[in-house]
């Protein structure tokens, strides 16, 4: 994620529907891709058949906000999850199973309980609400001691430059993927044009020197 600070949301019931938008990513060059989770029976089994389908694609889970979600996650074999929550039992329980798990956050309280917690990565959520000079204004009164921050909900292509100059450490686009479409009624909408561009960027960027090692 040091050198691709940029995740992706995909959501379906059955996640091998997404098949077709996990390779047009794919072929883009994002390498880390969100699967949101469903109570469907095959949710986990089909996790598992897209990451032997994309062994490239480090794949998480979004979105899990109890304790049978995070068992699902690790039948599934995915070795991180975000949530929209902080809560402690399910910080414990990802750590018995070995999952990383991401819980949200948003007020100075939750990033310091969460750091208590010993959560190193946090995301902080609704990132579209709060804006991309939030995270800097809340680190400075907390001397700087805060983790690792993924802003996630509501943010688009355009904005990932932003926010990660303005001092996140990472950005998750769910729907932001996506192109606005000049058709209301289109069953799939576009991936958004500039997403190559900005996954260059990234790249580019965060290229490590030569003979240096930065892992993803």
């Amino acid at each position: 994620m040091h050198r691709q600070p940029l995740l992706g949301v995909l959501r379906a019931l059955q996640p091998l529907s997404l098949v077709e938008r996990v390779s047009q990513l794919n072929t883009l060059g994002l390498r880390h891709v969100e699967i949101g989770f469903s109570a469907h029976p095959a949710w986990s089994e089909q996790c598992r058949e897209l990451q032997l389908r994309f062994p490239e694609v480090s794949f998480g889970a979004a979105s899990v906000r109890s304790a049978e979600a995070l068992a699902r996650v690790a039948e599934a074999g995915l070795g991180y999850a975000m949530a929209p929550v902080l809560e402690p039992t399910l910080i414990a329980q990802a750590r018995d199973l070995g999952i990383l798990l991401v819980p949200g956050v948003m007020t100075p309280t939750e990033v310091h309980q969460a750091s208590a917690l010993g959560c190193a990565l946090v995301k902080l959520f609704p990132a579209v609400n709060l804006g991309p000079s939030y995270w800097r204004s809340l680190s400075v009164p907390m001397g700087g001691m805060v983790p690792f921050c993924i802003a996630a909900g509501g943010l688009n292509v355009a904005d990932v430059a932003d926010w990660l100059r303005q001092g996140v450490d990472a950005v998750v686009l769910g729907q932001g993927l996506f192109a606005a479409s000049l058709e209301p009624l289109a069953a799939e909408p576009m991936i958004d044009p500039q997403l190559g561009a900005v996954l260059r960027q990234l790249e580019a960027a965060h290229k490590p020197p030569k003979g240096e090692k930065i892992p993803h």
